[in-house]
């Protein structure tokens, strides 16, 4: 990696990680304290919404975000025509819901969903005019930017959001939280971009862009559709509260997996797009990626399913016990989630959004397939399932990275199965010692954090672990 792209590549990792972790931190720990004032029902009705306002919003982006970064020499009449787009879609979109909220909330039977549905679904209207903005700063690796803007909409909106919770506005509290930080990121990107449209509209940018994108479009929907189908699910089988426990260990879960994938997304496609025509050096510096994700990765995911049962004790109330049942279920099919990603990025770095889409649908009738299987069984069981799931599409997305960049699977899990190892025998030893110490589950929590952190890092430094170095390397500078 050259000087000039190891200097990009690392500031853009510093400001994304400093905007995911401590945005995503600070809405983590705004949702412990409404938790604690509201119940699983209210999560439970919003968790109803995720998939139409996610498939709402993957029709606003129509894969652009993607092509107007991959495309190296994108002019303002490019710019402009998929902000006019993006408007459009997104207000067809919010009408499509507002009149859909009676069919929406028939489907589950909650009446209480219509008002819901026509209040929250805004998001998709205020995120359509902020589609372009972050797709530039996105390219030009300005994730200061966006942190500034993400940091003051999450503490504005987590304080209104916390103070209507205790007030009692009971699931009005999460959508005046959720609606609120969304509005006021838009907001702030918009004025800190100082991007603004021009009075340009070309259809033949439109074509070039929507080429590529509307394959990312088409698989995007597959996979937004298919991430929310246990909320669908489980919102029409089991019950709303039993919703709300699963979307509460899926947050925890999706937490550390979801960020550090973000940020390596985030940062390794600009990066890998400037080399893509080199497949030698692509390699090289597509597999240190990976690496470096997974030493990171792998240990939160094994320590959180080891400790689930203390840290939900100690976050939240007795009444979200049973989160603790699911979360280490789910903690072992997130943590491959990043591997997953960085391959599928590889395909768009590569321009092959047809193969890209070609896995979505192999991948998400699979899934299905074990949904199908699973419901019968249970919550538990199809959490489980999830698991095996997973572990069968990570061999179908190295399928094409192995033709195209000769990084297969074979070659991917030898790069990390040591990591994999270690990280396993960490949570083992955690969770065995504060079961057989039987402490307070303060004190276990605590202990089995130190413990595991002690344990990962002097076996890192004992094996010599060279993704270690490359960590503390970007640490330190």
């Amino acid at each position: 990696m050259t000087s000039s792209l190891k200097n990009k590549t690392v500031r853009g990792v510093v400001w994304s990680s400093m905007e995911r972790f401590s945005v995503q931190g600070i809405l983590f720990l705004v949702m412990i304290v409404m938790a604690r004032m509201l119940t699983p029902g209210d999560y439970g009705l919003v968790g109803m919404l995720t998939v139409f306002i996610a498939i709402s919003q993957s029709l606003v982006d129509s894969g652009f975000t993607q092509a107007l970064i991959r495309k190296q020499d994108r002019t303002e009449t490019d710019n402009s025509t998929v902000f006019y787009f993006n408007l459009v879609i997104g207000l067809l979109m919010y009408g499509v819901l507002f009149f859909a909220a009676p069919l929406i909330a028939n489907f589950y039977n909650e009446p209480r969903l219509v008002s819901i549905t026509r209040v929250l679904c805004l998001s998709v209207l205020m995120n359509s005019f902020v589609v372009v903005q972050r797709a530039l700063l996105t390219a030009r690796l300005d994730f200061k930017t966006q942190a500034k803007a993400a940091l003051s909409a999450a503490v504005s909106s987590g304080c209104i959001g916390i103070w209507m919770a205790a007030v009692g506005y009971g699931v009005w509290a999460i959508v005046a939280q959720q609606l609120t930080n969304l509005g006021i990121n838009a907001l702030l990107l918009w004025i800190f971009s100082h991007w603004r449209p021009s009075a340009h509209y070309s259809w033949k940018s439109f074509r070039e862009l929507f080429g590529f994108g509307s394959k990312l479009l088409a698989s995007g929907l597959l996979d937004t559709f298919y991430r929310n189908i246990y909320l669908i699910v489980i919102g029409k089988f089991f019950s709303a509260q039993d919703l709300g426990y699963y979307t509460r260990a899926h947050q925890f879960s999706d937490f550390p997996s979801s960020n550090v994938t973000g940020i390596m997304q985030r940062v390794t496609y600009p990066v890998l797009c400037s080399i893509k025509d080199n497949d030698t050096r692509l390699a090289d510096i597509y597999r240190r990626f990976l690496r470096v994700s997974a030493f990171v990765i792998f240990p939160l995911m094994t320590g959180l399913a080891a400790l689930a049962k203390p840290l939900v004790c100690v976050l939240l109330k007795e009444q979200w016990l049973f989160c603790a049942t699911l979360l280490p279920i789910l903690c072992l099919s997130m943590m491959w989630y990043p591997v997953h990603a960085i391959n599928l990025n590889l395909l768009q770095v590569k321009g092959r959004s047809d193969l890209f889409l070609r896995l979505e649908i192999i991948k998400k009738i699979i899934g299905i397939v074990f949904l199908c299987v699973t419901l019968p069984m249970g919550l538990i069981a199809m959490c489980v399932g999830g698991i095996f799931n997973s572990i069968i599409c990570l061999v179908i997305n190295t399928h094409y990275t192995g033709k195209l960049i000769r990084v297969g699977f074979l070659v991917q899990i030898r790069d990390l199965f040591p990591i994999f190892l270690l990280s396993l025998s960490m949570g083992m030893v955690v969770y065995l010692v504060i079961n057989i110490m039987a402490l307070p589950y303060l004190l276990s929590l605590i202990f089995g954090v130190v413990i595991g952190v002690v344990y990962y890092v002097s076996l890192s430094r004992l094996f010599r672990f060279k993704e270690w170095k490359e960590l503390m390397g970007l640490i330190g500078r």
